[in-house]
């Protein structure tokens, strides 16, 4: 953890450094906030509140036959338990623990054939970067914050997908460079965003006099090398905390217990995305669940299903009553889909060949369901989407050109997807 300190040096307030600021929780996996704005020193704030994605991962790869491409026609071997029912789009199907879906669907867009890649365990990295190689490509919101700089003191990348003490899986920069690791508010980051009780906000704003003070700090703070001094960019780090609206934005204390309520403790993470991409944070991403059901498929997804409905119906509600649909597009889905054929009893094995995804805002068009898989759930009937399809749309609805290079750490220009192909049924145009 990095602390802007001294050895307990008194300052001429009587304040010691130690007691005037911390932003260790701002350091992200060893790499400070300073680094973080001083990758992104180029480029002004962007106008208005921009675009925003929030993407969820269901990890272990939900059962699409269980949920959103059920076989009712199937032989129970196939079809599995659960019965399906009627949404609001006439024909459409999904599955009876998801009557808010069904109620929403209008609002939704179900992708169903979706090919992936199974490597024989659960990183969502592929669904992040468009690349099965794993840690070798930059993902989503690491290319949005390097593309897309900031000035306003809001991180253009939030994580929400924790595994402690660090991120989770796969979410590292790769040949971006430790300022475009996401900002992961839990723990000291997020208590971090407050300033210590002896510093008001009057004496933080007045950045001149800090500076001066620190004027006589070791320069050489971090020993990992990953902050070389304290200079222009460490003013951004005292603006990020000084910010209301980013301390605000995860304060999910500001919400009313019936928002709360609505939401569910199951997914809370859906309201601190809700609060983010409200307050202009580009990009979320997030984990709910665990659908890695090779047994106890039924029992899992008894218990799950309903849970998620009443989340995700939340979330996308709260974007439509706030104006955001079309400014925030939503993308919920598994690494891939579960076998097409019941095993071991009650459980499912991975299936890469085919899976479903649910799209909401983004101003696509959505009403509708886009592919279309066989009897069995098995395959995709024409040519299937990949996640670098769902990614293509999702940089393009941020205004990146998926085509765009990035260098590598060879100084090779690497495109942001080599697959750059759009879900095409959801384009506006």
């Amino acid at each position: 953890m990095l602390r802007i300190l001294g050895q307990g040096t008194t300052l001429c307030d009587g304040i010691t450094r130690r007691e005037m600021l911390r932003v260790g929780g701002l350091a992200l996996g060893g790499v400070t906030l300073a680094d973080v704005l001083r990758g992104r020193a180029t480029a002004g704030a962007s106008a208005g509140r921009g675009k925003s994605v929030i993407m969820i991962w269901l990890r272990g790869g939900i059962s699409h036959i269980d949920s959103y491409d059920m076989k009712p026609k199937a032989p129970a071997e196939i079809r599995g338990e659960f019965q399906s029912i009627s949404t609001n789009l006439p024909g459409v199907q999904i599955c009876e623990y998801l009557p808010k879906h069904a109620q929403m669907l209008d609002k939704l867009a179900i992708v169903r054939g979706i090919k992936s890649i199974d490597l024989g365990d659960h990183t969502p990295h592929y669904i992040l970067t468009g690349f099965p190689e794993r840690g070798k490509r930059p993902v989503l919101g690491g290319v949005v914050s390097h593309l897309q700089p900031r000035s306003d003191g809001l991180p253009p990348y939030v994580s929400l997908m924790y595994k402690p003490p660090g991120l989770y899986d796969n979410e590292g920069p790769t040949y971006l460079g430790p300022a475009h690791r996401p900002f992961v508010p839990r723990a000291e980051g997020l208590a971090n965003l407050s300033l210590v009780k002896s510093v008001s906000l009057d004496r933080l704003r007045d950045r001149g006099q800090l500076l001066r003070e620190f004027d006589t700090l070791n320069r050489e703070v971090d020993h990992r090398g990953a902050m070389q001094g304290l200079d222009a960019h460490t003013q951004r780090a005292m603006q990020m905390i000084a910010s209301p609206a980013v301390r605000e934005a995860f304060d999910v204390s500001r919400e009313p217990p019936e928002t709360h309520a609505r939401y569910g403790k199951y997914c809370e993470n859906f309201l601190i995305a809700r609060r983010v991409v409200e307050a202009g944070v580009p990009v979320v991403t997030l984990k709910v669940g665990d659908w890695d059901t090779h047994e106890k498929n039924f029992i899992d997804m008894r218990d799950q299903l309903p849970q998620l409905d009443q989340g995700f119906h939340a979330l996308i509600t709260d974007l439509h009553d706030r104006g955001l649909q079309d400014d925030v597009a939503v993308v919920m889905w598994g690494e891939f889909g579960r076998a097409p054929r019941i095993s071991r009893g009650d459980g499912r094995d991975h299936w890469p060949e085919a899976g479903a995804a649910v799209i909401a805002g983004g101003g696509f068009q959505v009403g509708q369901v886009v592919g279309e898989t066989d009897s069995h759930g098995g395959q995709s009937k024409g040519r299937p989407y990949t996640p670098s399809n769902v990614l293509a749309t999702l940089y393009h609805h941020l205004g990146i050109d998926p085509a765009a290079t990035i260098l590598d750490h060879n100084r090779r220009p690497m495109h942001v997807l080599d697959d750059r192909e759009v879900v095409r049924e959801l384009s506006s145009v």
